[in-house]
């Protein structure tokens, strides 16, 4: 990397918005063995925004609760600690996302394929034993935010890419690599540095373009989270191009890209709550 594209794309991370500092709570909460739903609970209720948020979705009729939930300590009782913690850190993601860029970027595509990875690596770590701590669910949920970064703050050269990759059905990584000399897997991970995820969260952002050189299980989860989203059109991330899983990503997994889609059950519920979600 150049050291004139390196102060670019440090202003660029530099100037999007911060996680509500509620928010970022929740994410060092849930790295705590012993955070309790009660901790959840208290960090929301002291901010309004997201509490109010939340019990719209929570309220919403995809999840059809027999009477109106007032409080989030309800919301937690009926639809658990993990749901109301990945609702709020969706929240926090989607607060972050302009409404337009001029690289014709369809952000609305990106959220549903960025949530739709999200909720499927979430299942995915249930094939595995271990996930070396790495929140998959926030992890596929910020996969591919280096691509904001870039529709925003590089419109022309991420456009270009966009272009190139459609055309010929080459990867978004591989157009940008020509273009840049960088791909947003890269500029993902300085953004969730930035925001002060953990390091191991940071590395399975970074590696998703290079997952045959790093192998572990977060890796492989969201990397084959990000292929079934694909492959099933939940949403577009800008990305046609569909990899089948490298033989290590395969081992760990248990099959191929279709064996696992055929083998996980129904993951059109995970795309319609996906939808929920998006309309935050």
């Amino acid at each position: 990397m150049s050291p004139e594209l390196s102060i670019k794309l440090a202003t660029a991370v530099e100037n999007m918005p911060a996680f509500p500092k509620s928010v970022q709570k929740i994410v060092e909460l849930t790295r705590d063995v012993n955070c309790t739903p009660k901790d959840l609970v208290d960090v929301i209720d002291k901010d309004p925004v997201v509490t109010i948020k939340i019990l719209k979705v929570v309220n919403s009729a995809y999840y059809s609760l027999p009477k109106q939930i007032t409080s989030v300590n309800h919301a937690v009782v009926h639809l658990g600690f993990n749901t109301i913690k990945n609702l709020a850190i969706s929240i926090a993601a989607i607060g972050t996302l302009p409404k337009h860029n001029a690289a014709g970027f369809d952000v609305g595509q990106y959220l549903l394929h960025s949530l739709s990875t999200a909720g499927i690596a979430k299942q995915m770590v249930n094939r595995l034993h271990d996930t070396e701590d790495v929140d998959c669910f926030i992890a596929g949920l910020l996969h591919d935010f280096g691509k904001v970064v870039l529709a925003q703050f590089m419109p022309l050269e991420f456009g270009q890419a966009l272009q190139t990759c459609q055309a010929d059905g080459s990867s978004l990584h591989s157009a940008l690599q020509k273009i840049l000399g960088i791909d947003h897997a890269v500029v993902g991970a300085m953004l969730v540095q930035k925001w002060h995820f953990a390091p191991e969260l940071i590395e399975t952002i970074a590696c998703q373009s290079d997952v045959e050189f790093q192998d572990t299980s977060a890796i492989a989860c969201v990397f084959t989270a990000n292929q079934i989203s694909k492959q099933l059109g939940f949403g577009f991330g800008g990305n046609p191009h569909i990899d089948q899983l490298p033989d290590q990503i395969a081992a760990r997994m248990g099959g191929s890209l279709d064996d696992i889609i055929n083998s996980t059950g129904n993951l059109n519920a995970t795309f319609e709550e996906a939808k929920v979600f998006a309309k935050i």
